[in-house]
């Protein structure tokens, strides 16, 4: 995850004690239970949102942080569903309520939340408006569901991001100088996820526009939830691995690294290789 880049370099809301292993979330087989486990027996294949030390051949997670996953839900797929599409599912349902025919517009739009955030926005029955970079990723967002897709890089940006009347609910991870462009086109009692800073930039908010527009500025950190209301947490996973099961949503997953290239792997979300999820494998 892009947040594993910035654990390593002490820039995340949570700074870990050195040393620390990356890896936010896993899937991988039960090889011991604790005493007052009940559930789960060996060999049982689990999806878990550790946080940190997923990088590793073996890890200690709590029984209530563990999902069974079906047969049909591959190892890879299921690692993707925990940060990226439990902060997009819990953001978009459980915070801003997303309705049935509002128009959702979606920041950073062939990232692993951005993409998350079309699929899930679709099955809420939105209108996704998806803002990203380039004419390829432009492609894929439209390929993944977006009804409108906006390119940054053309000229007519601003323009174009006021053409489609408006948004309900945004949904950025961006942050940076867009978050101004962003309350321009917001309607009036628009919902505002800040849900990421990738540019680097923490946007100021100006007080003023929220107020004149009634605009609600809903923060939202998924990491909050593994101790404070954890069973909300837990039935967004169920809810995910539901849909997983379905065929309704489909991580995209950009690059498989064996784990001994887990550098690699954070250099590719750093310098903004990858289009979706990059997934660590241990080796049988």
């Amino acid at each position: 995850n892009f947040a594993d880049t910035l654990l390593v370099e002490g820039k995340y809301q949570e700074k870990p004690r050195l040393p620390f292993a990356i890896g936010m979330e896993i899937c991988g087989l039960v090889v011991k239970t604790g005493p007052k486990v009940k559930g789960f027996n060996y060999s049982d294949r689990v999806a878990c949102y550790v946080g940190i030390g997923g990088a590793a051949e073996y890890v200690v997670v709590k029984a209530r942080y563990c999902l069974k996953v079906p047969n049909q839900i591959s190892d890879e797929i299921a690692c993707c569903l925990m940060v990226a599409y439990g902060s997009t599912e819990l953001a978009l349902n459980y915070k801003a309520e997303l309705k049935k025919g509002e128009t959702l517009l979606v920041t950073g739009a062939t990232s692993s939340v951005g993409m998350s955030a079309i699929e899930i926005g679709k099955i809420m029955g939105a209108r996704i408006v998806a803002v990203c970079r380039g004419s390829s990723k432009c492609k894929l967002a439209k390929e993944k569901g977006a009804d409108i897709v906006i390119d940054i890089d053309k000229k007519n940006f601003s323009q174009r991001l006021k053409s489609f009347g408006g948004a309900d609910v945004i949904y950025d991870p961006i942050g940076g100088k867009l978050f101004s462009n962003l309350l321009s086109i917001a309607k009036p009692e628009a919902r505002i996820l800040p849900v990421g800073f990738a540019s680097g930039d923490v946007p100021k908010i100006p007080a003023n526009i929220i107020m004149v527009k009634n605009l609600s500025i809903i923060g939202f950190y998924i990491g909050l939830y593994r101790n404070f209301k954890s069973e909300i947490l837990l039935d967004c996973f169920e809810r995910l691995i539901n849909l997983c099961d379905r065929g309704l949503i489909v991580p995209t997953i950009s690059h498989v690294f064996p784990l001994d290239q887990a550098n690699q792997a954070l250099e590719t979300i750093k310098k903004r290789k990858a289009t979706g999820k990059v997934v660590l494998k241990v080796a049988n």
